[in-house]
């Protein structure tokens, strides 16, 4: 369900499994609440991810941490940087992909054309086998479905997510790979590779992510 990476004095970095609920439903308990019966503490959420998606979440010690990280992120302090997979072809390989969202259908939501508060995400992208794209995602938003809203507005859903046109798979892919943030005047910088899906485990998206994108905060990000 998780994997502990990190553990300080004031917050947690958990990777949580791809497929499993942030909070508890369904009388399953979620994986916040899975990592409290474990360690037997209380943590508080700071930021959330998808069902669908795996990776890297901060949950904070104390309601005080707590406050400080939602601070953080309500001034944009905390970058966090995300795999894909999609097949097909993009509309375009880089760029920012930027609009307004609004709910949809079936729990979907759309992009729309209007800019008053808009999701705003930039990317680069890389073949990585016949007829499928690796992509890596800067979120300088984060509003709900973003990262998954700007795939399918490329013609290129991500692959797994069949909630947006994906083609079925053995899982989401999409992770949340790299976490950088200063946390009380000390800078912390984490990172956890994906480890479930037969797709992130190729030898190209390996040497992809060894070569080019290993520090995406030192890339020359498109559309600025």
């Amino acid at each position: 369900m998780y994997r502990i990476i990190a553990d300080e004095t004031d917050f947690l970095v958990i990777d949580k499994a791809p497929g499993v609920h942030f909070h508890s439903q369904d009388g399953s308990a979620g994986v916040v609440a899975q990592v409290e019966s474990d360690l037997g503490i209380d943590l508080y959420p700071v930021h959330r991810l998808d069902t669908l998606t795996s990776g890297l979440i901060i949950l904070a010690k104390s309601s005080a941490a707590a406050a400080d990280f939602t601070e953080l992120f309500s001034r944009h302090g905390v970058q966090k940087y995300y795999l894909a997979l999609a097949k097909g072809k993009p509309k375009k390989k880089q760029g920012k992909i930027a609009g307004d969202m609004a709910k949809s259908r079936r729990s979907q939501y759309k992009l729309l054309r209007t800019m008053e508060n808009p999701a705003v995400t930039q990317f680069f992208s890389a073949s990585v086998a016949e007829g499928l794209r690796a992509y890596l995602l800067k979120p300088l938003t984060g509003k709900t479905h973003q990262l998954r809203v700007a795939l399918a507005s490329l013609g290129t859903p991500i692959l797994g997510d069949t909630l947006y046109g994906g083609e079925s798979s053995d899982r989401g892919y999409l992770h949340a790979w790299q976490l950088e943030f200063q946390f009380r005047s000390r800078d912390y910088r984490f990172e956890s590779k994906p480890s479930v899906g037969e797709a992130f485990c190729s030898d190209t998206l390996s040497q992809q992510l060894k070569n080019d994108w290993c520090n995406p905060s030192d890339l020359e990000w498109p559309g600025r």
